[in-house]
């Protein structure tokens, strides 16, 4: 009778066996990162959310989210037709307009009308000026 086959223990992190190596190319797969993953402890969700939200930049969209929807409720209708806030930048509130007629139309008549509005709802910090253009 044949005595069983002898198990090599495994070496320790970092290192790779040549049985590793050769059981990673019979199988098509090398499962050495996975094995690196579960040595790294789990790390706590509240110390990862602030990073992320900064990462991904969350906080800014949420404002613009907001601004969109204080627009749509406090400006004209006709005007939020063709003309829709873009992104805010360092206190000047870009806004897209679908034609140079109501481009025209709103830096000549309803551009301080808007302002005020949105400076009502915002603060003057936040919103210190409208740029409008075509696009």
């Amino acid at each position: 009778m044949r005595p069983p086959p002898k198990r090599i223990p495994p070496r320790g992190p970092g290192k790779s066996s040549a049985r590793n190596r050769v059981l990673a190319q019979w199988r098509g797969v090398d499962a050495a990162p996975l094995e690196k993953a579960r040595q790294t402890p789990a790390k706590n969700v509240a110390d990862l959310l602030p990073k992320l939200m900064k990462d991904l930049k969350l906080d800014a969209r949420r404002d613009e989210a907001e601004i969109v929807k204080v627009w749509n409720a406090t400006i004209d209708p006709e005007i939020t037709k063709h003309a829709q806030p873009a992104n805010l930048h360092k206190g000047t509130l870009f806004v897209n307009v679908d034609n140079s007629a109501w481009l025209a139309e709103i830096v000549r008549y309803r551009r301080k009308e808007i302002l005020e509005r949105l400076q009502n709802s915002f603060g003057k910090a936040v919103i210190e000026k409208l740029s409008l253009r075509i696009g």
